[in-house]
């Protein structure tokens, strides 16, 4: 049986903008081994491989080399496709099983609303490793659990014109590396880019989970719940954020550009 698979660009209302994910609808589950080998195929920062399961579905990500906890991309995506071909009406919630427990997802407006787990920052002395790599030396830095770093600079075009090591980035403890730095003008509240190479992701374009860190890091500061942010990759893309207790709630568009069926299993 042929299976279905989408490539979906989120974060974003225009066509090869934002961050493509490739989302896979499984009938069952499939072994790590041939989920990881598709994700390969695909190529793509994420794949998403949906197994429903009563009226949820069980959902994973794999990068072209590992899977990864959490991914709100392909968590957007995922979601926009059971929205978009009738899976879902507009008004209902979804449901997803993964490895970060039990996330939802809504349709608000046209927006898909992902509600996820909140990551708290600890703000420590910016490791002189992480500036060798990016270049530059931040003027704060944090972190969450020794898996993900943000890098907090003066300014958009520090941002912008960031050209990191990549080779550099590897080598550091950490996972996730989030650059931000307070938007200047326009409509955004803060800038960010990401950086993964220690999962075969150099640079995300758009990233829903880093916002998880990124909204409560910014509240005190700009002192609001709700943002509009704007991640500064080559493909660039818009998010929503808005803090509840525990949750952060990530916000996007998303549009299908490719759809086909995997003939080989």
């Amino acid at each position: 049986m042929n299976i279905p698979i989408y490539q979906v660009d989120a974060f974003t209302i225009k066509p090869f903008t934002g961050n493509p994910a490739a989302v896979c609808l499984l009938e069952q589950a499939k072994d790590d081994a041939w989920m990881q080998a598709v994700a390969a195929e695909m190529a793509l920062s994420e794949t998403a491989f949906l197994v429903p399961k009563s009226n949820r579905y069980h959902l994973r990500w794999f990068t072209p080399t590992t899977e990864v906890k959490l991914c709100g991309h392909a968590t957007l995506a995922s979601a926009h496709i059971l929205f978009e071909n009738g899976f879902y009406e507009e008004d209902e919630l979804i449901e997803f099983y993964t490895l970060s427990g039990t996330l939802k997802a809504s349709n608000i407006d046209g927006f898909v609303e992902l509600d996820l787990p909140r990551f708290n920052a600890k703000l420590i002395d910016p490791p002189q490793e992480l500036s060798e790599a990016l270049g530059i030396k931040p003027i704060r830095a944090a972190s969450y659990e020794n898996e993900m770093i943000l890098a907090e600079f003066d300014g958009e075009d520090s941002i912008r014109g960031l050209a990191p090591n990549f080779e550099l980035l590897k080598a550091l403890s950490f996972h996730d590396v989030i650059v931000t730095a307070k938007a200047e003008k326009g409509k955004y509240d803060f800038i960010s880019r990401f950086f993964a190479p220690k999962v075969g992701i150099n640079e995300d374009p758009v990233t829903g989970s880093a916002h998880c860190l990124l909204g409560p890091y910014w509240a005190p500061k700009l002192d609001k719940q709700e943002f509009l942010a704007f991640q500064a990759s080559a493909r660039s893309g818009e998010v929503r954020v808005r803090l509840q207790g525990e949750r952060v709630f990530v916000g996007g568009k998303a549009i299908t550009v490719l759809q086909g069926k995997l003939i080989h299993q």
